[in-house]
Parts: C-alpha cells; sequence; structure tokens
C-alpha cells in the first residue's frame, strides 16, 4: 500500500496545521481510500507548537488563563508530553492575534502572561520545557516573563518599571534574587522560527517592529531599548548578547530566555522534527506534502517546509501554499521536487483564506492524481 505523509505548517490566520493536514487527507481519498495516510502537523516554534508535539506524540492540552499582551486576561493553553516534558508557545499568551491592529503598540504590550504560562509548566514538574517563542505581538527583551517569575526590574529610583518596550530605556537594574527557585532545576529549550540579533538592521525592533503597530519612531525608540538592556546585561554578566542569532526572536523574548533562564536557542523546526521523530515517522513513505500559508524568503531562511525537505531523504516532498514567491524556488536545490499555489483564481486575501481548506484539499487531489500518473 503507498504511504504518503502530510506534514504542513499552519496557514496562519486561516488554518491550523491539524486543519491543513487534514484537508491534505480528504484531497488524497477523493483520489483513492487505499492509500495510507499519515497526517503529521508540524511547526517552526510559532503558533500550532503545542498542537503539532501533543498530536504527534500522544500528549494531553490543559488551559489556563493568563495576563494578555496590554494586560486583559486571555485564555491560553500548554502541552504535556507522554515523558514528562512541557511544551508551550508565547504567541499563546503574548501574540500578535490576540489584538485587533489598531490595538497593537510594542511600546505597551508585554510578556507578563507568557512568565505565567511558564510558571504553569513549572508547577507540573517538568523536567524540560520547550517554548515556543514565534509570533509575538511584544518588544520588552523578555522583561514581563521575567517579572511574572519573580524577577525584579527597577528604575534609577528603584521603582518596577512597567510593561511593554517602551520601559525599557528606563531600567537602571536588576535582581533575580526573588525568581521561581523551580526555574533552575528544568532544562529549557526555546524553539526559534527567525535567526534575527537583538538590535540593528536584522535586530527585533528594526524587522518586526511594524508588523507590531511601530511607527518608524517608535522602531527607533525600541531599538535603543533593547540595546540598552544589551549594555546592562553586557555589565553586569559579562555577556554580549546584541548579535546572538535568535536573540531578536520574538521582540527580544529570545535574549530573555537565554540570558536569565538559561534557555537554549534552537531552530524551531529541526527541535520539532526531533521531538516528534520525524525520520522514524515518514519510514516507507512514497512522497511528502508540506507547507505554509505563505512561501517566501522567510521559508528559506529556516521555516517548516525548509525543514522537512532537508530531513526527506530520497522521498519525493511538494509543498503547497497560497503566496508563492520566486525566492522560495531556491528550494529545489534542497531536493524539492515541486511547488504549487492553492487558488484556483484570483481572489482576494479575505476570500482565499476563508476559501483554505477547501482550495487545499483540491490542491492536494490533483497532486496525488499526477503523482500516480507519473508511476504508471
Amino acid at each position: 500500500m503507498t504511504k504518503v505523509v502530510c506534514a504542513p505548517d499552519s496557514f496562519k490566520g486561516s488554518l491550523a496545521a491539524s486543519e491543513v493536514a487534514r484537508a491534505m487527507e480528504r484531497g488524497i481519498r477523493k483520489f483513492s481510500p487505499d492509500i495510507e495516510v499519515l497526517r503529521l502537523p508540524l511547526s517552526d516554534g510559532g503558533e500550532g507548537l503545542v498542537d503539532s508535539l501533543v498530536a504527534a506524540t500522544g500528549g494531553q492540552k490543559k488551559k489556563i488563563v493568563v495576563t494578555g499582551p496590554l494586560g486583559r486576561s486571555v485564555e491560553a493553553e500548554y502541552g504535556i508530553l507522554p515523558d514528562g516534558r512541557g511544551v508551550m508557545e508565547m504567541a499563546s499568551a503574548s501574540g500578535i492575534t490576540l489584538l485587533p491592529r489598531e490595538k497593537l503598540n510594542p511600546l505597551k504590550t508585554s510578556t507578563r502572561g507568557t512568565g505565567e504560562l511558564f510558571k504553569a509548566l513549572l508547577q507540573e514538574g517538568c523536567p524540560e520545557i520547550i517554548v515556543g517563542i514565534g509570533g509575538s505581538a511584544t518588544n520588552d527583551g523578555g522583561i514581563g516573563m521575567l517579572q511574572a517569575l519573580g524577577g525584579k526590574f527597577f528604575d534609577s529610583r528603584g521603582r518596577e518599571i512597567g510593561p511593554g518596550g517602551g520601559e525599557l530605556k528606563r531600567l537602571a537594574g536588576y535582581s533575580l534574587d526573588c525568581l521561581d527557585p523551580l526555574v533552575r532545576r528544568v532544562k529549557i529549550r526555546v524553539a526559534c522560527d527567525v535567526d534575527n540579533p537583538l538590535t540593528g538592521e536584522r535586530g527585533a525592533a528594526m524587522v518586526y517592529g511594524p508588523q507590531k503597530g511601530a511607527t518608524p519612531e517608535m522602531v527607533a525608540e525600541l531599538d535603543r531599548g533593547l540595546a540598552h538592556l544589551a549594555k546592562l546585561v553586557r555589565e553586569k554578566e559579562g555577556l554580549d548578547i546584541e548579535k546572538v542569532p535568535g536573540a531578536g526572536a520574538a521582540g527580544g523574548l529570545g535574549a530573555g530566555m537565554m540570558v536569565f533562564l538559561g534557555g537554549e536557542l534552537q531552530p524551531g523546526v529541526e527541535l520539532v522534527l526531533d521531538t516528534v521523530g520525524f525520520e522514524e515517522k515518514i519510514a516507507g513513505a512514497e512522497l511528502i506534502l508540506t507547507g505554509e500559508g505563505r512561501l517566501d524568503q522567510q521559508t528559506v531562511y529556516g521555516k517548516t517546509p525548509l525543514g522537512v525537505v532537508r530531513r526527506s531523504g530520497k522521498i519525493p516532498v511538494v509543498a503547497i501554499g497560497g503566496w508563492l514567491e520566486p525566492e522560495f524556488s531556491s528550494l529545489r536545490g534542497e531536493g524539492l521536487t515541486a511547488f504549487f499555489s492553492i487558488l484556483d483564481r484570483p481572489r482576494t486575501l479575505e476570500d482565499a483564506m476563508q476559501m483554505a481548506a477547501r482550495l487545499v484539499e483540491e490542491t492536494c487531489e490533483e497532486i496525488i492524481r499526477l503523482f500516480f500518473a507519473g508511476r504508471k
């Protein structure tokens, strides 16, 4: 029996990775119900990380109420894997999708809820915690998270600074003496979906600030705030964190987790593929289908489709997406067999997102027809 693996990421804002995988399977089964289909929804460390790892390992999900990016309560979730490891994604507590566009303001948004979510996993007694840090609405260097865990960050008068990246310029010192002691007993693996440094032209504020609602003036202020935080760390810890790849992920949360919690930054897709046992799962497959909503230059820099292609061995890999950019074609050099847009005709973005499940299903039906025609 032919085995086909459906290993997509999410189509952000439209379909979770698990929904994409199910739509892929429906398309395959339209052609033949006799094909063995393995659904393996994936993530690069952003939204969908918990779903991906829980589904692949047979773990369980739990929900709690935490502080949202602007202080209002939100419901967030985390996962417990069968071996006791915990998994969470900061987007669930401090993500950009939790706010309407007009409310986005990285001078004010905080990662406090991420810290509360992390604390819940500490209390579960997890020996290791995997943290996905993609999809943030924040640019506070992880200070809000650390305050929720007991860290003290104060101004020149010894007063605790407030929430948001706009407060970093007031930071005069910090103390970790009251940090939750459970932090020191757990291994922390941080799944980064980008490798940006903390500051500068490729830094957190300059590259991602505008999509989080920052004006050019705000971007400059946020970048100065992160540079100021890095200066304090350099003076107190003797560590230079400004140019570390991944330090700028999630508005500097990567740097905060690395410096203050001892987290190990790793490419998100590689961490996920290792955790789900990707090579073992795809054994015997004759075709792998992958994809994400937008196949572009960022995909080439380390998103899920690239990870799948690199780890697929000699199995053909076909990628689908709603938006294709020319840079993505370079993945052919990595071993990608082919890629397709799911769009059947010109559509508005809103219409395409609403129709995404059907479009994925129809596209995968055509791909599997072509695959079997080629075999004949």
